[in-house]
């Protein structure tokens, strides 16, 4: 028989199951949380775009991050807010892969920019006068580019991993936006290929990430502890400051949920849930705020714009 027929027309988001009631609460920090980060996610990139002496590597690897962040929470809040608002439940099967991919793909497109920017403080503190010549633009646009490329040939493949697969009649998503095992669960067919592919590849690419990160960052440690200056310490060290804050940002709430995900089965569904829709809301929400009021050169950047652009 052809397996496209039982291909589902729509799937049915089921918002945070055992909290429908507290949706419409739910949304109003939500909603907020969204506005700011694209309220501060908008304003980092505005201003590295009109001041040129923020044209720098540095800068311009935040720009990425601040792109990536965008696409983070734009792909599922909206959807997750007329959700909340107007029980607007239904998705079709092709918006939700879209979805499903985006999100994925902005994930581990963020991973390889806070790779290329701990790259980037390991340059500037280890081997300074390196900087300039190793740190080019034409570097910093085959970094982007390496970034698209390998998320997406990472994610791409789920999309066939899902078409392939039976529908029988299952069609409620246990979730407020697409993912892929969430899909992949609804299925009446052997998944175990989803399964293997969506934690091994995935995974060690994002391991790959921060371990390369942590040999960087342990690297510009043993660096700075030679330094014979406790001042040029502190000023070497806290240019690492923000990179690091945002780093801590991004994985240790994926790694949290990814784990109480696989392993947590005391924990209640919805709270499941609720920590998956935060993580796609605090790092956009936060790393401009973390990044404007650590990095001194943002921060008159800003003043200068928007308090006093005379």
């Amino acid at each position: 028989f052809n397996l496209t027929s039982l291909t589902p027309a729509t799937f049915i988001l089921a918002g945070i199951p055992g909290m429908e009631k507290s949706h419409i609460w739910i949304s109003i920090p939500f909603c907020f949380m969204y506005l700011a980060a694209l309220l501060g996610n908008g304003v980092v990139l505005f201003v590295i775009k009109t001041e040129r002496s923020l044209h720098q590597p540095m800068y311009l690897f935040l720009s990425m991050l601040a792109i990536a962040d965008l696409t983070l929470s734009t792909t599922t809040v909206p959807k997750m807010l007329a959700l909340f608002w107007f029980s607007a439940r239904e998705i079709s099967f092709g918006a939700c892969l879209t979805q499903m991919f985006f999100l994925h793909f902005s994930f581990s497109a963020e991973s390889v920019i806070l790779l290329a920017m701990a790259f980037d403080r390991f340059v500037a503190i280890c081997y300074p006068l390196w900087y300039a010549a190793v740190l080019t633009p034409s570097t910093v646009v085959k970094t982007g580019l390496v970034a698209l490329l390998r998320s997406f040939c990472i994610i791409f493949p789920c999309i066939f991993l899902l078409k392939r697969l039976p529908f029988c009649g299952h069609n409620v998503i246990l979730h407020t936006y697409c993912e892929h095992m969430g899909i992949a669960r609804l299925a009446c067919a052997d998944i175990s290929i989803n399964i293997l592919y969506g934690l091994a590849v995935p995974f060690a690419a994002i391991v790959v990430d921060v371990v390369l990160i942590a040999v960087s960052y342990v690297l510009i440690l043993l660096a700075l502890f030679r330094l014979p200056s406790r001042t040029a310490r502190y000023k070497a060290f806290n240019t690492c400051g923000s990179h690091i804050c945002v780093i801590l940002l991004f994985y240790v709430p994926a790694f949290f949920t990814v784990l109480t995900h696989r392993f947590g089965r005391e924990i209640p569904h919805h709270v499941h849930i609720l920590l998956a829709n935060l993580y796609v809301l605090f790092p956009p929400l936060l790393n401009p705020v973390v990044y404007g009021v650590r990095t001194q050169q943002i921060k008159k950047k800003i003043v200068k714009v928007f308090i006093c652009p005379k």
